[in-house]
């Protein structure tokens, strides 16, 4: 007896075509990203980057994952970098700063170390493709990612 079933699970690329298809609209998509940021708000970071005794960056999932890469990156620039939660990180203070993104700008983690980096003095930069969440008002430093958020369906195709 055969049993019919339906696969819910994505499509695979079996072909190399696919893939590099694939991978050249991702980059499209983020080559088109980067030019609409604001650049006073890269102007703001870079400012803020600039007056910052260390840096620290917190972040979940990809966006996590971006600022552990940014960080290697400012690390290699010559500045002090650490990241939040990792068991050598010395405590945030008056005078540091504090990288945070969260797409959402609601994510619990991300939203709490905001504000305790906030009730230490810190200075805190986000990223978020939402302007009015939690995360963006409590920063001191915001830089608005203009893609789609998790819940908009329509305005992208990575997601």
């Amino acid at each position: 007896m055969t049993v019919a079933t339906t696969s819910t699970a994505p499509a695979v690329y079996s072909t190399d075509v696919d893939i590099v298809r694939n991978l050249s609209l991702v980059g499209d998509e983020i080559t088109g990203t980067v030019a609409k940021i604001d650049e006073q708000q890269l102007a703001g970071l870079a400012a803020q980057l600039g007056q910052s005794g260390r840096v620290f960056a917190a972040g979940a999932g990809r966006s996590g994952l971006v600022l552990r890469m940014a960080a290697m990156r400012l690390m290699h620039l010559g500045l002090t970098v650490h990241i939040a939660g990792d068991t050598t990180t010395p405590a945030i203070s008056s005078g540091d700063l504090l990288l945070v993104a969260s797409g959402s700008g609601t994510t619990s983690g991300v939203v709490k170390s905001a504000e305790t980096a906030s009730k230490a003095g810190a200075r805190i930069a986000a990223f978020t493709t939402n302007p009015d969440s939690p995360l963006a008002r409590l920063a001191d430093t915001v830089v608005i990612i203009p893609a789609a958020q998790k819940t908009d369906h329509g305005s992208s195709v990575s997601r």
